[in-house]
């Protein structure tokens, strides 16, 4: 007998994506509509995104991409059965406004709400194409983190290893930006090393002799700056040699981790998300390690990977059915979190301060 429909609605705001989305849920996951309002236009005059910048557009955009849809979706309001929204980590500006837009549709409808770690959409973002049993070995790999964790269940994830200093996705975006490949500096940077040679620019190997599983990219984009201070005035040969160079090293060392670790778990899946997932020679890399380990290799469709609201609905629902979900009045009265790691248990990285744990 098929469960009976239930209709989630998600909002995600945590950066420069302003994103909303239905799910319809039975024994099955079905993404209704997945709507994503990039900013791109608007930061790249200042070549990265601008905290104040995103926050007000976010503002200006948030009910128009939520009708959008709503409207896509063919599903009322009254007719939603959960309501969930990122609230953090993230630029705080841009988690309040989706965040309050969601707090005023809950109270507006009566729907439920529930706080959603932004991580924890990440976490979980596989499921919305397959069927994935837990625990598995998940690599987090975003513009603003870059983690090994062992994924138990909806609110359960044990840290591995973290970044000590920089993201991935942070480093492909000043690299980009170095180079003057443009944004986002994910992809710019992908497409412009399928023209270079890997080998040209000598690249450090980050943390070669120390055990573990952190991460460090602070010395790579060192690198890449010395290089192309050595190598100016680049050209685009140069630029797509330096691309690749910085590529190959940033993606062996996190395979190199990621080994490591599913080495020592024993894992049987292997699960990469984030927006750095989407990048083809990580994929292939990481399902090469996979299949050397005798386990599978999972990863969310390239949509999936990058911020979407569809992740964030799909993890409000399993926290609600799991009743890891706070009550409606602790909901509605809970503040956007700057920072909230998604293994509150794991020792900071870099310390905490009076908005939380920094990692």
């Amino acid at each position: 007998m098929q469960q009976q429909a239930r209709y989630v609605f998600g909002v995600e705001s945590s950066c420069d994506d302003t994103a909303a989305a239905v799910l319809k849920i039975t024994d099955k996951v079905e993404v209704l509509s997945s709507v994503v309002l990039g900013q791109d236009a608007d930061h790249a005059p200042f070549g990265g995104v601008v905290p104040e910048i995103a926050a007000r557009a976010h503002a200006e955009k948030i009910d128009k991409v939520a009708y959008q849809a709503l409207l896509q979706a063919d599903v009322p309001p009254a007719d939603l059965d959960l309501i969930a929204a990122t609230a953090g980590p993230g630029l705080i500006g841009g988690v309040m406004a989706g965040f309050t837009f969601a707090k005023g549709l809950s109270m507006a409808t009566g729907v439920p709400l529930v706080p959603v770690n932004h991580l924890e959409g990440h976490a979980l973002s596989v499921g919305l194409e397959a069927d994935v049993a837990t625990p598995y070995l998940l690599l987090l790999v975003s513009g603003g983190h870059t983690q090994l964790l062992v994924v138990e269940g909806p609110g359960k994830a044990r840290r591995l290893g973290t970044t000590i200093d920089d993201a991935a996705g942070e480093a492909f975006d000043k690299t980009a930006k170095l180079m003057g490949l443009g944004t986002p500096g994910g992809p710019a940077i992908e497409r412009a090393a399928k023209e270079g040679d890997p080998d040209r620019f000598e690249m450090p190997r980050p943390l070669l002799g120390r055990g573990g599983f952190d991460f460090s990219f602070s010395g790579l984009k060192t690198a890449v700056r010395q290089a192309a201070e050595e190598a100016s005035p680049l050209s685009d040969q140069d630029r797509a040699d330096l691309a690749a160079s910085f590529q190959k090293a940033a993606i062996e060392h996190l395979a190199r981790r990621t080994r490591a670790a599913l080495e020592e778990t024993g894992a049987k899946t292997l699960v990469a998300a984030g927006g750095v997932a989407s990048n083809q020679m990580l994929r292939g890399r990481l399902e090469e390690i996979a299949e050397g380990a005798g386990a599978a290799f999972v990863a969310p469709s390239l949509r999936f990977c990058t911020d979407n609201a569809a992740m964030i609905a799909l993890a409000g629902y399993l926290l609600h059915e799991a009743g890891m979900a706070p009550s409606q009045e602790d909901a509605l009265a809970l503040a956007p979190r700057p920072r909230w790691p998604l293994d509150e248990n794991a020792a900071p990285v870099v310390g905490k301060g009076k908005r939380g744990a920094k990692v």
